[in-house]
């Protein structure tokens, strides 16, 4: 919540659900018990959507934010609820890091490459320039990705151009490291903070697949906001 939804809190209402989390071996043994324990987790996430959607969104319309497992119920959301479906009129957007989606995940969903776009979706998966191999290629060469700096499919977002990265220690910092944009995914640069050498104790840094682009994607919010309710 401090460091992932806040993100969003300034969008709008927030309503966060509780749901029984999947463990995350669900996802590298979905033939023995993975999707099960997952489909469990997005049945709670269903009913509490279902309960907003009855008592509290009254034709409102609606960001969806979530990460890594967050983001993959989010994806059955989408496709349950507002693909090809009336209710994809309310769509803000979609931010769903952290996963692997394809580019032909959702029929009419489709990925934002611009900043001021609606009734979308982003995504992206954060490494750091040496990547994981072996994480990359399984669960995300070739897929959906923009750059969450920019919001566009720019290959290199310098330094300067960074907003701001949620630390730990409840710090903004800002132009702190390039973003480049790969198949499938993203690499940024050593941060540059009081805390550098920590980041290369990590393997990679999908963890921090949102409070590293914090302030990047509250301004982003913002906007598209703005651009949604310009349409109406």
């Amino acid at each position: 919540m401090k460091f992932q939804a806040s993100a969003f809190a300034e969008g709008g209402r927030m309503f966060v659900p509780f749901y029984r989390q999947a463990n995350i071996r669900a996802y590298r043994q979905m033939e023995n018990g993975g999707k099960d324990a997952l489909l469990m987790a997005y049945s709670d996430i269903r009913a509490a959507f279902s309960h907003y959607l009855k008592y509290y969104n009254n034709g409102r319309p609606i960001l969806l934010a979530g990460h890594s497992q967050g983001s993959t119920h989010i994806t059955l959301l989408l496709k349950e609820f507002f693909d090809d479906k009336p209710l994809q009129k309310q769509l803000i957007a979609a931010y769903i890091p952290g996963i692997g989606l394809s580019k032909d995940e959702f029929c009419s969903i489709q990925l934002m490459t611009e900043p001021t776009q609606t009734g979308g979706f982003v995504s992206w998966n954060t490494f750091k320039r040496k990547i994981n191999k072996k994480n990359y290629e399984m669960w995300y060469k070739g897929k959906c990705v923009v750059n969450p700096v920019t919001w566009t499919l720019d290959e290199l977002a310098p330094r300067f151009l960074h907003k701001g990265f949620l630390f730990s220690n409840g710090k903004l910092y800002e132009k702190s490291f390039n973003t480049h944009l790969i198949d499938g995914a993203l690499w940024i640069s050593t941060p540059h903070f009081p805390y550098r050498l920590l980041a290369w104790t990590m393997d990679d840094y999908h963890i921090g697949d949102i409070n590293l682009f914090w302030k990047d994607i509250r301004e982003n919010v913002e906007l598209r906001i703005k651009s949604y309710e310009a349409k109406q």
